[in-house]
C-alpha cells in the first residue's frame, strides 16, 4: 500500500507528465492501489465491484480531484463489513474520497430522479470486482438515459445556463473557474453526456472542442500540483507559474491560449443546445415556416441558412448580409452555412463598395445580438476575412483587474454599448466603427493608440471612406481616452483646461463621437471604469468644449462653481464648520497648513475615499470641500469623521500611529492585476496658467493620500484642487498646488526634491 502511494506521489510530481496524460496515469495508479486493496478484502468477487464513476470514470483524475467510486453489489451481499475496511485505508492515505454502496436498481433509481447521479454513471468503469454487475449497471443507466433524454437534457440545458450566469465566463475573467464557468470543462462534459442520447458532433467540430479541453485540462492540472486549497480557479498569482510549467513563453500566452479554447467550447455549446432545444421543441410543435429574409438568405426557428441554390462565389457581400440578418433575427448561423462560407466566400473588393460598409455598420448597430454573430464568424476564421488586422486581437488577455474582457470581445462590448448611443451622434456608423477599431492598437507591439491610428487609416480607406470619414476615425482612436482622462485629472473650472481639450478636438461632430465613445469604452471596460461621477465630469467637460467650438465665450461656462457664494457667506462669518451630507465633507476653519493632510488621514482611518476635493482662503480662514465615497456604496460614517476632523485640526488625534495600527490589521490592498502600476509622478506647468499639477500614480493602499499630502505639507505647498481616482487596485491622483507665495512652483531644484519626497513615501 504504501508502495503504491509513494507511485503515486511520483506521479504528480513527474513534470514530464502533463494534462490528460498525468490525469490518465494519476487514474490508473489509483486502479493498481484501490483494485489491490478491493482483492484483499474480497476473496470471492462474484456478487460485488468497485466502480469508478465521475471524473475518474472517464480516466481523467486531476490531482487535487475527489475519487469518485461505488460500492456496487448484488441485494443479499454482505456488503458492511467490505465498504468499512475498503474506505478506512483510503482516508488514511489522506484521499479525497466520495464513495456510496448501491445494488444496481437502488443506483439506476436515484438515477432516474437524480440528475448529478444519472450523469455520473454515464462514466461507470470497472476497478475490480464482479465485471458483469459492473458493466450491466453502465449499459442499464445508459439506456435509462437515452430513453429519459426528453426529461434530463431540458435539466441539463437549464443547469448549465445557471451555471454560466452564476460563474461567469473562462475566457473573460481575470481569474477563471475552469471548471464551471461558461467555456469550461464542465460544459464540454455537459455536451458529452447529451451526445450520449443522440449525435451532436461531426468530426471536425469534435476533433477542435477535443483540442480547447486538453488546453483547460492541463491548466487545472497544474493548478492542483501547485499545492495549497483544491480549486478549479487559476488565480492570477499562479498564472506565471502554471505557464512556466507548461512551457508557455509567458502568463498573457497562457491565458490567450486559456481564453481562445474557452471561446471555442462556449461557442459550440451554445450552438449545440440551441439546436437540442429546437430539435425536441419540434417533436411537440410545429416549427415556424422558413422564410427568406434576404437575397439567398433563409431564416427558420431561428437559424440563419444559405438558400441551397444560392451561390456564394458570385457574391463577396453574402457574408455581411448572412451576419446582418442572423443578429437582426437574434439567429445563429447554421453550421453547414458556416462551412460554405469558409470554403466558397469570395474577398471583398479593396476598396469596398458602399453597400458593404452599410452591412458591417447594421451589423454593428444591432448591438448585443452582433457580439455572438462575429463570435461565430471568429470561431471559423471568418471575421479576420472582413478585418484582416484582428487577428492579432483574438484572445489576447488584458490581465488586470481594470478590464473585464479579452481585446477583442472589449472591442466588440464596446461596439454593442456604442450602439445603445446611436442616436447622441449624427454618424452613428462611424461611432459603432470607431467602437469596434478604438482599441486594435493592443493586438500589436508599441503604443496601442499610436499603432491603432496607422491600422485604422488602413482599414477605412480599404473600406472605401472619404477623406475626413478616415480623418475622423483616426482621431477616434487617436482621442479616445482624451476626455475621459481630462474629466478626471483636471481641473474643468481652469478655462486652460477647456481650451486645451477644444484645440485637440477642433469640430463638433468629433466631440460628439468621442463623449458617446467614452461611455461605451468605459462601460465595457468594467465596473470600476464608469460611474455617475465620471459620467458627470466628462458631461461637463463635453458641455463647456463643445460651447466654445460653437463659438462661445469661454467665460461664460467656466466661471467656477467653487467657493459659492453661500461658501463665501460661511468663510465672511469666521466661525468653524465641519459639515456632512450624503457625499460632501465641507470644513471651514482658520486657514492652517496641513488641514488637507489631516483630513486625508481621517477619512482614510474610517475607510472613506476621497474622489475630489478643492480649497479656498481669505482673510485668514480656509474652507475645503471634498467628495467622499465609503466602502459598497454606503453613505459615509459621518457622526464619527466630523468628531475624528475636529480632533485632527486641533492637533489631538493620532494619525500617524492610528494609520500605522490600520494597515497592521488590514494590510495592503491585494493587488489583483498582472502588472502592479509602478509608483509615478509627472509634472505639468503648463496645464493650468495658476497652478502646477503633479499627478501621482501607484498601487492602491491604506491612506495613500494621507501619505502623498504629507509630502506636500513638508513642502509648505498648498492644494488648491485634487482629482483623486481609485482604478480598482490603482489610484492616479492629480494635485493642482502653489507654493506659500501663492505661485507656481518653478524652483526645478524644489520639483526634484518633491518628487524625491513623494516616490519614498509611496514606497512606505
Amino acid at each position: 500500500m504504501s508502495a503504491v502511494r509513494l507511485r503515486r506521489d511520483e506521479i504528480i510530481d513527474n513534470p514530464a507528465l502533463r494534462g490528460r496524460e498525468l490525469c490518465r496515469a494519476h487514474s490508473a495508479v489509483l486502479d493498481q492501489w484501490l483494485g489491490t486493496l478491493f482483492r484483499d478484502i474480497v476473496t470471492d468477487g462474484s456478487g460485488v465491484a468497485l466502480v469508478a464513476v465521475g471524473g475518474y470514470g472517464r480516466g481523467e483524475l486531476s490531482p487535487g480531484s475527489d475519487i469518485d467510486v461505488l460500492l456496487l453489489h448484488e441485494p443479499k451481499y454482505p456488503i458492511d463489513r467490505i465498504a468499512e475496511k475498503l474506505w478506512y485505508p483510503v482516508w488514511d492515505e489522506g484521499l479525497k474520497l466520495g464513495h456510496s454502496v448501491r445494488t444496481p436498481k437502488q443506483a439506476l433509481d436515484l438515477a432516474a430522479d437524480d440528475l448529478e447521479t444519472a450523469t455520473a454513471l454515464l462514466h461507470c468503469r470497472l476497478v475490480s470486482g464482479d465485471w458483469a454487475l459492473a458493466s450491466g449497471l453502465a449499459d442499464e443507466a445508459r439506456a435509462q438515459w437515452r430513453s429519459g433524454a426528453s426529461r434530463y437534457l431540458p435539466e441539463l440545458a437549464d443547469r448549465t445556463r445557471e451555471r454560466h450566469e452564476e460563474m461567469g465566463e473562462v475566457a473573460f475573467l481575470l481569474e477563471p473557474d475552469l471548471k464551471n464557468a461558461r467555456g469550461g470543462l464542465r460544459d464540454v462534459h455537459a455536451l458529452r453526456w447529451a451526445e450520449v442520447a443522440e449525435p451532436l458532433f461531426g468530426d471536425q467540430s469534435s476533433a477542435a472542442m477535443d483540442r480547447a479541453y486538453g488546453v483547460l485540462v492541463a491548466a487545472r492540472a497544474e493548478v492542483h500540483r501547485l499545492g495549497g486549497p483544491v480549486t478549479n480557479i487559476l488565480r492570477l498569482d499562479r498564472q506565471d507559474e502554471v505557464a512556466a510549467r507548461l512551457d508557455y513563453v509567458d502568463a498573457d500566452a497562457l491565458m490567450a491560449d486559456v481564453a481562445g479554447a474557452a471561446r471555442s467550447i462556449a461557442w459550440t455549446s451554445d450552438a449545440t443546445w440551441h439546436r437540442l432545444r429546437r430539435s425536441h421543441r419540434g417533436r411537440r410543435l410545429r416549427a415556424p415556416k422558413a422564410r427568406e429574409v434576404s437575397p439567398g438568405v433563409i431564416l427558420e426557428d431561428r437559424i440563419i441558412r444559405l438558400d441551397r441554390r444560392s451561390s456564394v462565389h458570385d457574391d463577396p457581400l453574402m457574408l455581411l448580409r448572412l451576419a446582418v440578418a442572423a443578429a437582426t433575427h437574434h439567429a445563429f448561423i447554421e453550421r453547414a452555412t458556416l462551412d460554405r462560407l469558409v470554403e466558397e466566400a469570395p474577398p471583398l473588393p479593396d476598396p469596398w463598395p458602399l453597400e458593404a460598409r452599410g452591412l458591417l455598420a447594421d451589423l454593428l448597430l444591432t448591438g448585443d445580438p452582433a457580439i455572438s454573430v462575429i463570435e461565430a464568424l471568429d470561431q471559423m476564421g471568418l471575421f479576420v476575412r472582413v478585418i484582416p488586422e484582428w487577428e492579432p486581437c483574438r484572445s489576447r488577455p488584458q490581465r488586470n483587474a481594470y478590464h473585464t474582457f479579452t481585446v477583442d470581445r472589449h472591442l466588440c462590448e464596446s461596439a454593442a454599448r456604442a450602439a445603445t448611443l446611436a442616436d447622441h451622434v449624427d454618424r452613428p456608423d462611424l461611432l459603432v466603427l470607431g467602437a469596434l477599431f478604438h482599441d486594435i492598437g493592443k493586438g500589436y507591439p508599441g503604443d496601442h493608440t499610436e499603432v491603432g491610428m496607422v491600422l485604422v487609416d488602413t482599414i477605412a480607406r480599404r473600406m472605401g471612406f472619404e477623406e475626413d470619414e478616415v480623418d475622423l476615425l483616426v482621431d477616434m482612436v487617436k482621442l479616445h481616452l482624451l476626455l475621459p482622462d481630462v474629466a478626471t485629472r483636471r481641473d474643468l473650472d481652469d478655462d486652460r483646461t477647456i481650451r486645451t481639450v477644444a484645440e485637440q478636438v477642433r469640430s463638433v461632430d468629433t466631440l460628439e463621437l468621442l463623449g458617446a465613445l467614452t461611455e461605451a469604452d468605459s462601460v465595457a471596460t468594467g465596473p470600476a471604469a464608469w460611474s455617475e461621477w465620471k459620467a458627470g465630469l466628462v458631461d461637463t467637460l463635453i458641455d463647456r468644449v463643445a460651447h466654445v467650438l460653437r463659438g462661445g465665450d469661454l467665460g461664460e461656462v467656466v466661471e467656477g462653481d467653487f467657493p459659492s457664494a453661500e461658501q463665501l457667506e460661511m468663510l465672511a462669518r469666521g466661525k468653524r464648520v465641519i459639515e456632512g451630507h450624503g457625499d460632501t465633507l465641507t470644513i471651514v476653519t482658520e486657514d492652517r497648513p496641513g488641514l488637507f493632510n489631516r483630513v486625508a488621514g481621517v477619512l482614510a482611518l474610517n475607510g472613506a475615499d476621497v474622489f475630489s476635493a478643492s480649497a479656498y482662503s481669505e482673510a485668514g480662514m480656509g474652507i475645503e470641500v471634498y467628495r467622499v465615497g465609503a466602502a459598497h456604496g454606503a453613505e459615509p460614517a459621518w457622526d464619527r469623521i466630523l468628531a475624528d476632523v475636529e480632533r485632527a485640526i486641533d492637533a489631538k488625534l493620532a494619525i500617524d500611529a492610528r494609520l500605522a495600527e490600520r494597515q497592521e490589521t488590514y494590510g495592503r490592498r491585494s493587488a489583483a492585476t498582472a502588472r502592479p502600476l509602478a509608483p509615478s509622478i509627472t509634472v505639468d506647468n503648463d496645464a493650468s496658467a495658476v497652478a502646477t499639477v503633479v499627478e501621482v500614480s501607484c498601487p492602491d493602499r491604506i491612506g495613500v493620500l494621507y501619505h502623498i499630502t504629507k509630502v506636500f505639507h513638508e513642502f509648505d505647498l498648498d492644494i488648491v484642487s485634487a482629482k483623486v481616482q481609485t482604478l480598482m487596485h490603482d489610484v492616479v491622483d492629480t494635485f493642482y498646488l502653489r507654493d506659500r507665495h501663492g505661485d507656481k512652483i518653478a524652483d526645478p531644484e524644489l520639483l526634484s526634491e518633491l518628487e524625491r519626497g513623494l516616490l519614498f513615501a509611496l514606497d512606505q
